[in-house]
């Protein structure tokens, strides 16, 4: 029990830091117009003097929003299609999306239902324990959730570890569902640069 509320405490501190530094970088980036210039963006990340890095740095930003899920995804999946075009955004968008689910999902069976308080709270935790309970059922509600843009997919993806769905399964609705979500937000952002 000692263990367990150690590891919250590291992650609660951690998850503090994180957006700590994130408020800042963010100031730091609007102050040096990387929000209303996308030339500015493109340079700090590095994509023209970088062009193997930049990819390999939106992989762990990446999966990390989705182990530690501060940023909502919606601003690493627009930064994708903003960054790399609607089709590589696409394409970066959908495998580290699918490592970093997975990964969860594997974090998740190696550390139970402390990995997974972190992020929930009490009340939606017990809520939340209640749906994996029917295996079928949990598996029907996962999939289509993550076929819908703005599911909570870093939640689902921790709670179908805690529950008994196959490594396996888990996958195939991570490879077949989510493209369609990421189409989505990738189709809808490329449609509205026109008009902004």
């Amino acid at each position: 029990m000692a263990k367990t509320t150690k590891t919250n405490q590291i992650f609660k501190y951690l998850s503090y830091f994180v957006l700590i530094l994130l408020a800042v970088l963010g100031l730091y980036l609007w102050y040096i117009g990387a929000f209303t210039d996308i030339k500015v963006l493109r340079s700090i990340v590095g994509i023209n003097t970088h062009p193997l890095l930049a990819p390999v740095i939106f992989f762990a930003l990446q999966i990390f929003q989705i182990l530690i899920p501060i940023i909502p995804g919606t601003i690493t999946l627009t930064a994708g299609v903003v960054l790399f075009g609607p089709w590589l955004g696409f394409v970066y968008n959908y495998t580290s999306i699918v490592l970093g689910s997975t990964l969860a999902f594997l974090l998740v069976r190696r550390f139970g239902k402390a990995f997974v308080t972190n992020y929930i709270d009490e009340g939606k935790h017990t809520k939340y324990l209640k749906w994996i309970e029917d295996k079928q059922k949990f598996t029907r509600i996962f999939a289509i959730a993550i076929l819908l843009p703005g599911a909570p997919d870093d939640i689902l993806s921790m709670l179908a570890g805690l529950s008994e769905m196959r490594l396996r399964t888990f996958i195939i609705i991570l490879l077949i569902a989510k493209p369609l979500s990421i189409a989505a937000y990738s189709g809808a952002f490329s449609f509205l640069k026109h008009f902004f």
